[in-house]
């Protein structure tokens, strides 16, 4: 097989030469108007990410070049001093507390479980308490029961079609 040469693209070394040249006085310019250093290292990334994609608009003047890159870091610290996530999220230090957790919402469930499972029929509620809370297989089950495997398999599938209806009939979703 033939090594295959890749020209390199012209692109990346335009914006490799446009990095060098403007890439730390850009970061201290966003560092300036930007919230923390990572906000403003975000800018430089997404105004180099942007040149790469629009070529043309950065391959004149250098000056231009530079007064693009410039503008497009401050379009996008504007951005994000104007959005929501800026003005309704607050950064911390430490995780605030998580809420403990009590055994209302368990006991909730059991009830409306309970209350969905008797609305089934007993064929179906059986096998289902079997396989789900007994932890029984199908071969159990049916041993148990005395009825084939396949009946079985059969009233585990339309009893959980039945119990999915009861639950959501009781205003549970996915």
């Amino acid at each position: 097989m033939r090594a295959v040469r890749r020209r390199p693209d012209p692109s990346i070394a335009l914006i490799r030469a446009l990095q060098d040249e403007h890439g730390g006085d850009l970061l201290r310019y966003a560092q300036r108007h930007a919230r923390d250093r990572e906000s403003a290292e975000d800018v430089v990334q997404e105004t180099f990410a942007r040149a790469w994609r629009h070529p043309a608009s950065v391959s004149g003047s250098p000056g231009s070049a530079r007064a693009w890159l410039f503008t497009v870091a401050r379009n996008l610290i504007v951005d994000e001093l104007r959005s929501a996530h800026h003005n309704r999220e607050v950064a911390v230090d430490a995780v605030p507390e998580q809420a403990v957790g009590d055994a209302a919402d368990a006991l909730l469930d059991r009830i409306l479980l309970s209350d969905a499972l008797t609305g089934l029929s007993p064929e179906h509620r059986t096998v289902l308490i079997d396989a789900y809370w007994g932890g029984r297989s199908v071969r159990e089950i049916a041993e148990r029961l005395g009825v084939p495997e396949g009946t079985v398999k059969s009233r585990l599938h339309y009893g959980m079609r039945a119990l999915r209806l009861a639950l959501q009939e009781r205003g549970v979703t996915r």
